[in-house]
């Protein structure tokens, strides 16, 4: 089950483990991504906290943890293809995900 936050991640979650990424609406908004700036494996995160940066050709803006834990892996196609934040946000375009606390 997705479920969208009022400041537009979207989480995915899996037992334990959530899924990350911006919705399909803000990369939109966003234009053409140039650069993603990902969390490192292994930091701890508290709901709210900036975690990640977007850069496109109109703005950069921070993403914030929807949630608290440790981050488990962070999608490293982004370094090379950021433009899969645009083309599939919910899908290849992924974040990075995290194990969530109790």
């Amino acid at each position: 089950m997705k479920i969208e936050t009022d400041s537009h991640e979207w989480v995915r979650k899996n037992g334990s483990i959530a899924t990350i990424g911006i919705t399909k609406k803000a990369s939109t908004e966003l234009g053409e991504i140039v650069y993603v700036e990902l969390p490192k494996v292994g930091q701890n995160v508290i709901k709210g906290d900036e975690i990640a940066v977007l850069e496109s050709t109109k703005a950069a803006i921070d993403s914030y943890a929807p949630l608290s834990g440790r981050v488990v892996e962070v999608n490293f196609l982004l370094v090379d293809k950021p433009e899969l934040v645009n083309s599939d946000p919910e899908g290849a375009g992924w974040m990075y995900r995290i194990s969530l606390l109790d």
